[in-house]
């Protein structure tokens, strides 16, 4: 046999005991036959010395009736018949007959001894001529014949008495009742050393074994009568006793072998229904299990294709060559293809008979069959996971593909609740074209197998990242962390957005070495940022193109979808009229304030007022989503009173709850360009009673810096009204020195970006420390924006900046708790700075 590399073993034993049960089942057999051994002794010398008549009519010596019958005894073993039980084997013997005759012709008290005796003389020579018995079982045989020839004489001799007639009916009943108890010990005997030794279950082996020697046991008594019937009445008629004997003999022995047969094809029906399985391992263990009932087998193997063996050992033999029993191997194959070898060790310590040959030829044409099958299957369902998995998967990344990412997406989206935000970024590889043409497909394909690692490394629980193709990749955040200005009622998670897609940024940066040439991949990404209830995902990836194709155009990093340049999209036609029914909401435009403190003590030192929109359709927006439409749709006038109402009325109140502290609105660049735009402010502050300076304007740097003369005459007389000027996002534009050179401000505002990443950066540093310096020479309070930790309050300080707004002092609040807040806030600081007004009023 070849050597496979690959071996399973199967406990398939009946009982499924362990090896210890095994062991202890061993121990009790040994123990069993002592004490059967030592007792059939006994009983043979006492049956000897104790004084039994045989019945009167046969007129042999002592001698020879003893002799005669160790003969009949011995004769009745070498004609036996055998069957299988289990992985044991039952003799059936004349031994009933034996008795019967033994009785008659021996005193009966020598008939244990005789038996003891006859029997293992016949096993002996049996064991000689052909059947390698061990010696161990033939006297526990021998015994065990030996005692049921004591309990049949026991029984017999109190029936019939000491003065009993060999053809008397009270002799002949004595004998019958004699045969039957013989029967039952022998038969209990056989029961119980089988059951110890495991080979089959009690239950099993006392119906196979009964109904296997009654019809023998019937015959045997019949034949038994029958002969001492003929040798006192008709001596000439023996003559004609061996072939009646071979008769019978040919009778049990055909009736013995049909049995087996019937059990065996039963068995073989059994065993080849449960063939059937998906894999092969299934399979084997099913034809295991089936070849030790079927065959009663010691050992079964099966070698697959010489690759994969698949063992069951009913016993605790470790090799197969110490294994008693003969062995039949048969090839399996189906249709000419060999599937492998099935091996089935037998029990019977002979050479296996033509049923055997055949059943087990049989049981390996089904069994290779249904491995056959099951590897069929197996291909099958192989086949079937490697098309589902391509069919969402991209075969270069293995990341998911597009049909999966709009699948599972929309899944995960339906499942979130509708006003929570998420977010799609696609990014594509810059100039990927150049390293296919340079290098060839085979680097490139490794650039696009590096990226999509390095993308996935990044991407945190649940977020799906996918290439769409070519150098376009997409990751979907359905949990978009919202950190500074992102409280609850008022969300901005925009900016968070954009920082995650910089770590991807970042992290497809890195350089790659391919071939010895190291490169490095430059990434433009566009992100959209919406609410899960608002657009399907496909929806959101067309806008993250539309994103992606503005970042191209600009030639930055990172750009955020804007509805206006949307060619495509409806959202820009009806926005408008949509905002002009907001402005005479009561609640959709609502005003988010967050606090403005002083950096040493946390005093409140302003609010910055941020409108948000919870539009009916697309959720919560924020300022970057609707102000432009405003501008360009005629609404600009009417928003931007709508939003000096709002904040000013809600300034009003903290400052008739005794906090004068201002209120800062952001400033369109279109209203820097309207004449009425300084009467418009002034209309607003007297109608709300606020004194001009406690309202501050934020201007963006970028957008403000003009050459127009309007804008500085706009300025001026914002100016001479009062109200405050303040640069926001400073730092951030092209001619920041060139406006606060040109006109007189108030205020500074740092952009966030620079605070966030000052402690990282030395460049972010300088910009702040020179903000704060270019601010103490123009007079200017210098207010930085979203300060998360006290690390970043620390180092501001440390930097002699005074003031800053974010997320580790305030969330945005909503109007109707801006005033417990500020009031809690005043309380908490040192009683000098609190900016409260004497008389209480505004």
């Amino acid at each position: 046999m070849t050597s496979p590399s690959a071996v399973s073993t199967v406990d398939a034993r009946d009982s499924g005991d362990s090896a210890g049960a095994a062991v202890r089942g061993a121990s009790g057999v040994r123990l069993l036959n002592v004490f059967v051994l030592i007792l059939a002794l006994a009983l043979g010398v006492l049956g000897v010395l104790l004084p039994t008549r045989r019945p009167e009519g046969f007129t042999a010596g002592l001698a020879a009736g003893v002799v005669l019958a160790f003969v009949v005894v011995a004769a009745g073993q070498l004609a036996r018949l055998r069957f299988r039980v289990g992985r044991g084997a039952v003799s059936v013997s004349w031994g009933e007959a034996a008795f019967i005759l033994g009785f008659s012709l021996a005193p009966p008290g020598w008939l244990p001894l005789v038996t003891l005796a006859g029997v293992a003389g016949a096993w002996f020579l049996i064991t000689w001529l052909n059947d390698q018995r061990a010696v161990g079982d033939v006297v526990h045989l021998a015994a065990s014949l030996s005692l049921g020839a004591s309990g049949a004489t026991a029984v017999a001799y109190a029936i019939a008495g000491p003065g009993a007639r060999v053809g008397e009916t009270r002799t002949q009943i004595a004998l019958i009742a004699g045969a039957t108890v013989y029967l039952l010990i022998t038969f209990g005997l056989a029961v119980l050393t089988l059951a110890l030794h495991r080979d089959a279950s009690p239950g099993q082996i006392a119906v196979r074994a009964l109904h296997a020697k009654l019809p023998m046991f019937v015959g045997n008594v019949l034949v038994g009568l029958s002969t001492v019937y003929v040798l006192l009445h008709g001596p000439q008629w023996l003559v004609a006793m061996p072939a009646v004997l071979w008769l019978l003999q040919r009778a049990y022995r055909h009736h013995l072998r049909a049995e087996e047969e019937r059990r065996i094809w039963e068995a073989f029906a059994r065993a080849t229904r449960t063939l059937g399985g998906v894999t092969e391992a299934v399979v084997a263990a099913a034809g295991l299990r089936g070849a030790l009932d079927v065959f009663g087998a010691r050992r079964v193997e099966i070698d697959v294709a010489g690759e994969r063996r698949y063992v069951a050992d009913a016993t605790q033999e470790p090799m197969p060559g110490s294994m008693p029993g003969p062995v039949i191997t048969r090839a399996m194959t189906v249709g000419g293809t060999r599937v492998g070898d099935l091996t089935v060790w037998l029990a019977e310590p002979a050479m296996p008979g033509a049923q055997d040959e055949l059943a087990v030829s049989a049981y390996a044409d089904a069994l290779a069959a249904a491995l056959h099958d099951a590897a069929a299957n197996e291909r099958l369902a192989l086949l079937d996971t490697q098309v589902a998995y391509e069919g969402v998967h991209d075969p270069l990344t293995g990341l998911a593909n597009r049909a999966a990412l709009l699948a599972d997406g929309d899944e995960m989206l339906k499942s979130l609740d509708r006003d929570r935000p998420v977010a799609v970024m696609l990014l594509d590889l810059n100039n990927f074209r150049d390293v296919n043409g340079t290098l060839g497909y085979k680097a490139g394909d490794a650039v696009l197998r590096t990226v999509a690692d390095r993308l996935s490394g990044l991407a945190r629980e649940r977020e799906i990242v996918a290439r769409l193709g070519d150098d376009e990749f997409a990751v979907l955040l359905p949990t978009v962390v919202t950190l500074a200005d992102s409280a609850t009622p008022v969300r901005e998670p925009l900016p968070q957005v954009v920082r995650r897609a910089r770590e991807f940024i970042e992290a497809v940066s890195e350089p790659i070495d391919i071939d010895g040439v190291r490169l490095v991949t430059e990434v433009a990404v566009g992100v959209v940022v919406e609410t899960a209830g608002c657009a399907e995902l496909g929806e959101l990836i067309r806008r993250a193109s539309v994103a992606l194709d503005q970042a191209k155009e600009l030639n930055v990093a990172v750009a955020a979808y804007d509805s206006t340049r949307d060619a495509t999209s409806t959202d820009h036609l009806s926005l408008p009229a949509e905002l002009l029914d907001a402005l005479t909401a009561d609640d959709q435009l609502v005003l988010a304030l967050q606090p403005e403190v002083d950096l040493e003590t946390g005093a409140p030192t302003g609010v910055e007022a941020l409108i948000r929109w919870h539009h009916p359709r697309r959720g919560l927006l924020t300022p970057d989503s609707f102000v432009r439409t405003a501008e360009n749709g005629g609404l600009l006038g009417p928003f931007t009173r709508y939003v000096l109402d709002r904040a000013l009325s809600a300034a009003a109140g903290w400052a008739a709850a005794g906090l004068d502290v201002p209120v800062s609105v952001n400033v369109s660049s279109r209203s820097l360009i309207d004449p009425t735009f300084p009467s418009q402010v002034s209309e607003a502050l007297r109608r709300h009673r606020i004194v001009p300076d406690r309202l501050v304007l934020e201007v963006t740097e970028s957008l403000a810096v003009s050459g127009s003369g309007v804008v500085d005459e706009v300025l001026a007389g914002l100016r001479e009204i009062g109200v405050q000027i303040s640069v926001d996002d400073f730092g951030t534009g092209y001619s920041s020195l060139a406006f606060v050179t040109r006109v007189t401000i108030d205020e500074l505002k740092v952009d966030r970006s620079f605070v966030q990443e000052m402690a990282d950066s030395p460049i972010a540093e300088a910009i702040v420390r020179g903000a704060v310096e270019l601010g103490a020479r123009l007079g200017a309070r210098v207010v930085a924006e979203g300060v998360e930790t006290a690390d970043q309050r620390a180092a501001l300080l440390a930097l002699g900046c005074t003031s800053a707004q974010g997320y580790h002092f305030s969330r945005p609040l909503p109007a109707d708790k801006i005033v417990v807040a500020l009031r809690q806030m005043a309380d908490a600081a040192p009683a000098k700075v609190v900016p409260l007004r004497a008389d209480g009023a505004s």
